[in-house]
């Protein structure tokens, strides 16, 4: 049992945060969070602070942060002289990244939706699909 109020074993804060304890200690690992102090039976014990953060970096992973960003925000969410623009810069990057990425999945959407529309789904060998996925990609253009 932990000594006091607002401090949780490993499990219990990976209960609280829904990370999987192996993801709270390699957080804890890699610098991402402060290493909790341990009790008398020398187990970690995990603060309010250290729940607050590691829901902060969970979101942040949520929403397709690298954990270095992640880390990042979580500076600059500790920083006194940090500035709303260099918070909105790094979100504006991640949306730019988002944004590319919805943009190649609307062309592939529509490439496979091609291919799926073409095949006759048939008992013929000839495959469309097949065929489309052999040509290189000039000869598809």
């Amino acid at each position: 049992m932990p000594s006091q109020k607002g401090e949780y074993y490993i499990g219990a804060a990976a209960e609280m945060t829904g990370l999987k304890v192996e993801t709270i200690r390699y957080y804890e690992t890699a610098g991402i969070i402060s290493a909790p102090h341990r009790g008398k039976n020398r187990y970690r014990l995990y603060s309010d602070a250290h729940i607050k953060r590691l829901l902060f970096i969970k979101r942040c992973r949520e929403l397709g942060f690298s954990l270095d960003h992640a880390k990042s925000l979580l500076q600059l969410a500790n920083a006194n002289n940090r500035t709303c623009g260099q918070v909105g810069d790094i979100a504006e990057r991640r949306l730019k990244e988002v944004r590319a990425k919805i943009t190649n999945l609307r062309r592939m959407e529509k490439a496979l939706a091609t291919f799926v529309n073409d095949c006759p789904r048939n008992a013929s060998p000839d495959c469309p699909i097949i065929a489309a996925l052999s040509q290189s990609p000039r000869a598809a253009s």
